[in-house]
């Protein structure tokens, strides 16, 4: 079984987003969660995230949650949409050496491996989001696979 554990910063825009998009692959033996490293445990996912969702016929009941050791622990899988999320949780949780990547440099990228933050920003944020949070999941699905 491979988990997946997508990490941003409020657990509000993209890595929900990310949850949603590979949630919606359905994928036999692949389960999906998200969390950010200054997340507040139960906060709905933004306006413009759900409605960008809603465009691409994805579903999502979110609330958001801290990244904690649970979740790390329960991760085969942490993909990060920042450096500075995996450096984070590096720096919070040692023991995910190994299994934390930004979602771009699994999917291959070598330079801009971060994903924009849309965080308050117009729905055509979002969707600029989205885009690049889509093209980098369909480049990674078939090693999630095997994760």
């Amino acid at each position: 079984m491979a988990k997946i554990l997508f990490v941003c910063t409020g657990n509000t825009c993209r890595s929900p987003m990310a949850e949603a998009v590979l949630a919606g692959k359905k994928i036999p033996g692949v389960e999906v969660r998200s969390a950010g490293v200054f997340a507040a445990n139960g906060n709905d996912a933004s306006p413009n995230a759900k409605l960008v969702l809603s465009e691409n016929n994805l579903d999502l009941e979110h609330q958001s949650t801290l990244l904690t050791e649970q979740e790390v622990g329960w991760a085969t899988l942490i993909l990060t949409m920042t450096g500075s999320h995996k450096d984070a949780v590096l720096a919070h949780f040692p023991e995910a050496q190994g299994k934390v990547h930004t979602l771009k440099e699994f999917a291959g990228e070598e330079a801009g491996i971060d994903i924009a933050d849309p965080f308050g920003g117009n729905a055509e944020r979002y969707r600029a989001a989205f885009r690049e949070i889509s093209e980098a999941i369909e480049k990674v699905i078939d090693c999630i696979k095997d994760v």
